[in-house]
């Protein structure tokens, strides 16, 4: 079943091979972090500064308005008749108006003391008493001196600004103590220290646009060659042996490029050779193989004719007569392998496609070496499940790759019986061959596939094998587009699992049967 890849996994994919990208994130996340402190900074001290120029003119406003008003209030004590305290407080709000100009700096509200019932109060300009936070006027009159903080300043119609508020208490003879406040709206100060803000976010706006450019350039001029440095070390690496990148300059990167063009050439020369001692070796293996098959042919003849008269010699003649024609037909066998590695080095070693039932074939197999099996004291378990389990394929060529491991299991599975298992899905056929005896050491599954390699040199073959089964199976099943996984472990046996297409080089997405640890 094929499974969509998710876009947050492309998005990493993407960040982690393009060094460009990562490159300009990283400047343009430092640039914005340091760009937003600055503007914050900046966007502080200016707003300290306008609201400590607002403080200390509102204070000395303040100060001044209400002497004004005390001795205002004091001149009004000139008389043995209780004084009009409606008129004293409208005198004394207009006072304040005509102080505060047209527009008014300022607004005013003259509140009596909260101990004080029935005595007037006022205010200008529809201002609310909600203006004066609580806490000011206790501050007030337990200090019973100027104070001052910030607000919100309500107005009768329902609209606010913000605003410096500062009260005082003041006294009216005879009448009661009374606090005066001077609520000195921010509007302008607060538009100023917006159109800072503005100023200072189309500027950081502006300077990341600018360093955002400016990565691009700088890291262009160096991711490019970097790029094409990895473009270049690819196909290289797929054969193309005689790519170079352009050098220009003596920098780094030109210092880089000389040294990927050095390295190139050196491998170059270096595959060419081995490739030519390959092909020499190739050719000499196919040479000797081919060679010494007449001869070959000579010695099995002489060898037969000898083996068919072991009856008239002596008992020991007679054991060398047997042991001449084992040995004969060893040297044969691995001379057919030697020239089958040679063409599938060769690349002459083409396909004979069929349909081929897997599961026959490989039953057929087992009955072939059943009495092999019966001589190492071991069996077959064999199971399958229901599926269709044909394939196209090289009949001959599979039947090779079975028959080897079939062997292979049997040469190692010290008398405990071996599990075969055929199984199929929608794009491949498994076969897991399992056997559970000296098994295979980690580091030794890398090699198993090797030529000529063996886990235990000291170990007897019991069944003649050449070395060469286990390389050109795996050869065989990586022409069909199939490949042969390995697990194993120490005195628990090992588990050989061949993968076909049921196509040839078809895709296969999920085998049909897992090996243990992949």
């Amino acid at each position: 079943m094929r499974t969509q890849v998710k876009p947050w996994k492309s998005i990493i994919s993407v960040w982690r091979k393009n060094l460009q990208l990562r490159l300009i994130a990283i400047t343009l996340l430092l640039s914005i972090i340091v760009l937003s402190i600055v503007g914050v900074l900046l966007v502080n001290r200016v707003t300290s500064g306008l609201l400590e120029a607002k403080q200390q003119s509102a204070l000395t406003e303040s100060t001044a308005a209400r002497h004004e008003v005390q001795r205002l209030l004091d001149a009004t004590d000139t008389g043995s008749a209780l004084p009009n305290s409606t008129r004293i407080v409208d005198s004394v709000i207009t006072a304040m108006a005509v102080r505060a100009g047209s527009p008014g700096l300022y607004d005013a509200l003259f509140l009596s003391d909260r101990s004080l019932v029935g005595v007037p109060e006022r205010g200008t300009k529809l201002i609310t008493e909600e203006s004066i936070p609580t806490k000011l006027r206790d501050a007030i009159k337990a200090r019973d001196r100027q104070a001052w903080t910030y607000s919100t300043l309500k107005y009768e119609d329902g609209t606010t600004n913000p605003g410096l508020v500062v009260g005082a208490p003041v006294t009216i003879p005879r009448v009661g103590a009374y606090e005066l406040y001077l609520l000195f709206p921010l509007n302008n100060e607060q538009d100023t220290i917006n159109l800072v803000k503005k100023g200072v976010a189309a500027t950081g706006i502006a300077l990341l646009v600018g360093l955002g450019i400016l990565a691009w350039f700088v890291t262009s001029r160096v991711a490019q060659p970097v790029r094409e440095a990895a473009e270049i070390a690819v196909q290289i690496a797929s054969g193309d042996l005689d790519r170079r990148m352009k050098v220009s300059g003596e920098d780094d990167l030109a210092r880089l490029a000389s040294s990927l063009n050095e390295m190139a050439s050196s491998l170059q020369s270096q595959i060419i050779r081995l490739q030519s001692l390959s092909q020499i070796q190739q050719q000499f293996v196919s040479d000797v193989s081919h060679e010494l098959r007449t001869p070959l042919t000579t010695v099995r003849m002489a060898s037969e004719m000898i083996f068919d008269s072991r009856a008239d010699f002596d008992p020991d003649t007679a054991r060398s007569a047997e042991l001449l024609r084992n040995q004969v037909d060893r040297f044969d066998l691995l001379l057919g392998d030697l020239l089958e590695m040679s063409k599938i080095d060769a690349g002459a070693s083409p396909l004979e496609l069929s349909s081929v039932d897997v599961l026959s074939l490989i039953s057929k197999v087992l009955d072939e070496n059943t009495d092999i099996a019966n001589n190492h004291n071991t069996s077959f378990n064999l199971t399958f499940d229901d599926s269709l389990l044909v394939i196209e394929a090289d009949q001959r060529r599979v039947s090779r790759i079975v028959r080897n491991l079939i062997v292979n299991a049997i040469e190692h599975c010290e008398g405990t019986a071996i599990d075969v298992e055929v199984r199929g899905n929608a794009d491949a056929i498994s076969l897991s061959v399992r056997d559970y005896g000296q098994g295979i050491d980690a580091e030794d599954k890398v090699r198993v596939f090797d030529r000529f390699w063996r886990a235990d040199p000291a170990r007897q073959r019991t069944l003649g094998g050449t070395g060469l089964g286990l390389s050109i199976s795996l050869e065989d099943a990586n022409l069909h587009g199939g490949n042969i996984l390995v697990w194993g472990e120490p005195n628990n046996g090992a588990q050989f699992v061949l993968t076909l297409p049921r196509k040839i080089h078809g895709e296969v997405v999920e085998p049909a049967i897992r090996v243990r640890d992949v």
